[in-house]
């Protein structure tokens, strides 16, 4: 489709090549790609005022990625790896944000982004081959292509308590968080919700909150970060070293430059282990998850080993037995969590103004205007922390109405759970395609890893396409079928379906509980989608 932005009637509906909803890391690069390598007529809608996705919302005290810096970027372009210069191991969200700045900067991307805009709907038209997407605001174009770069983890999850919004403090989601701060300084701070978010934020809050009260349903698994500032030497070995360190981050399970040995846990002595999880745990970081044993996710004893030694470590470190056992995690194996990586998050119940409360036992009956009222007590607070997470996966592009080939809705379609052919397609939608979705590994992997693969694979398939004069491409039903099927079968191969957490959608109610990203692995994931490619596209139908 040819598209003119420019010498349109009044009223006449702007034609694109392509629409991409989302200007985070997926976002930029789809753009980047499709604009300036292939040289289509693309338009970006970004709900916030800026760049960055996930790390221009996330702002709360002590945001950080878990991922090392070096390699949690951009690899496409030899010059950018070479001109910026991370600060260190593990950067904070100011530092993520300005580096995407930099990158739309760099390569001119604004003025193809319109921001402050969400997208209301998409609608497919059988007869053009085309998608009609409209704002919130009634502005329609449509577009060849519609592409999904929402992000896995950017529908905040904000629970439905009774008197929620009758609090009269300062009430806050972690995934909203002001630009400007928020002031805690002598303040009684309650925060709910303890996964990688409020695991990140406690340590902070409790350094300037009058008293902290940490609200915990189920305990955490974290290890720590043993965040480091590069000295300059570090900065030169990595530049010198950026090819094949991105060539290793294709390549390993998880998308970092590291691979598991080739040792399963039981295979050594107690002693020989005890040390291999001492280092591991000095060093910090997921290596101590993906660097150290081959079957720590496979294998439940191993597993339950490792989890204990977690358990010995958070008992060493807080002084109180009885909170320490609290925060020790008995109902799912390390791993099958998102495994956080934190910055002195235990010794922080240390603290004589933090209190630890487990509403497992005394569950949150409601928000009242003071504070907060549990089964048994209530706590009087001035600011109320919601780090409860995301409506991961599948709320973000289900908060848009779209409608596929008949007017099919995608809420029909995933209403038992989300469907998808590589986590690429979904069959009855055709020429959607969702970076990073449910069935691909997406969040089990290294993400600018996971988003540079999707996003170069919907580059090469548009391209085929143009060459062969073709203007639709669909998922089969039957491929997509053997897809979720093989899904479900690998995820049985992993301890990850054992926890109630977001990669099964169970920390939403009535939420279908499906294990959604794709659990096999990085490289086994490549090898099943370039033998589609090579099959000339086995399992997609393509018209003219």
């Amino acid at each position: 489709m040819s598209a003119q932005k420019g010498n349109r009637g009044e009223g006449e509906t702007r034609q694109l090549d392509a629409v991409i909803i989302g200007a985070g890391f997926s976002g930029l690069y789809a753009l980047y790609k499709l604009r300036d390598v292939m040289g289509m007529d693309v338009q970006v809608y970004e709900t916030a005022d800026g760049v960055g996705g996930a790390w221009y919302w996330n702002r709360y005290p002590g945001s950080r990625c878990d991922s090392e810096s070096y390699y949690y970027c951009f690899s496409f372009s030899e010059e950018l790896a070479q001109e910026w210069e991370w600060s260190g191991k593990y950067p904070e969200q100011p530092e993520i944000e300005r580096y995407l700045n930099h990158v739309a900067d760099r390569f001119d991307l604004r003025r193809d982004i319109q921001f402050s805009t969400r997208v209301a709907s998409a609608r497919f038209d059988d007869a053009a081959n085309c998608w009609e997407v409209c704002t919130e605001q009634g502005e329609r174009v449509r577009a060849r292509y519609l592409i999904s770069a929402v992000g896995c983890l950017s529908a905040a999850n904000l629970p439905d308590i009774p008197g929620r919004d009758s609090f009269q403090g300062e009430a806050y989601h972690t995934a909203a968080w002001p630009r400007e701060g928020v002031d805690v300084k002598g303040k009684r701070v309650g925060i709910i919700g303890t996964g990688s978010t409020g695991i990140q934020a406690t340590p902070r809050i409790a350094a300037e909150a009058a008293h902290l009260t940490v609200f915990q349903r189920t305990p955490n698994f974290t290890v720590p970060a043993r965040h480091t500032l590069f000295a300059p030497e570090d900065q030169a070995e990595i530049k010198k070293n950026y090819s094949a360190i991105f060539e290793r981050t294709r390549r390993s399970p998880a998308g970092f430059p590291y691979f598991p040995i080739e040792r399963k846990t039981l295979d050594v002595s107690a002693e020989e282990r005890q040390q291999i999880l001492e280092e591991l745990w000095e060093e910090g970081g997921f290596k101590f998850l993906w660097g150290g044993f081959s079957d720590m996710m496979t294998d439940p004893a191993a597993n339950a080993l490792v989890s204990e030694f977690i358990r010995n470590k958070i008992r060493a470190s807080v002084n109180d037995p009885e909170t320490a056992e609290l925060l020790c995690p008995t109902d799912h194996p390390y791993g099958s969590k998102r495994p956080p990586i934190d910055s002195d998050y235990y010794v922080s119940f240390n603290r004589d103004n933090v209190s630890l409360v487990d509403i497992r036992s005394a569950p949150i009956e409601a928000i009242t205007p003071m504070g907060l009222r549990t089964q048994d007590a209530e706590y009087e607070l001035d600011v109320l922390v919601f780090a409860t997470g995301f409506d991961a996966m599948t709320g973000a592009l289900l908060k848009i109405d779209i409608q596929g080939a008949g007017g099919r809705k995608l809420a029909d379609a995933w209403a038992e759970g989300p469907r998808s052919y590589l986590g690429l397609q979904v069959a009855g939608f055709p020429n959607l395609f969702t970076i990073t979705g449910p069935g691909s590994p997406s969040v089990l992997v290294n993400m600018p890893v996971s988003i540079e693969h999707h996003v170069d694979w919907i580059s090469d398939c548009i391209e085929r396409m143009r060459e062969r004069g073709e203007t639709r491409i669909e998922a089969t039903e039957a491929a997509q079928d053997a897809w979720v099927e093989h899904v479900a079968e690998v995820s049985k191969m992993t301890l990850i379906g054992q926890a109630d957490s977001w990669y099964v959608g169970a920390n939403i109610p009535g939420k279908p509980r499906v294990v959604m990203p794709y659990t096999g692995g990085q490289p086994l994931y490549r090898e099943r989608v370039e033998a589609v490619v090579n099959a000339d596209y086995e399992g997609f139908e393509f018209r003219a």
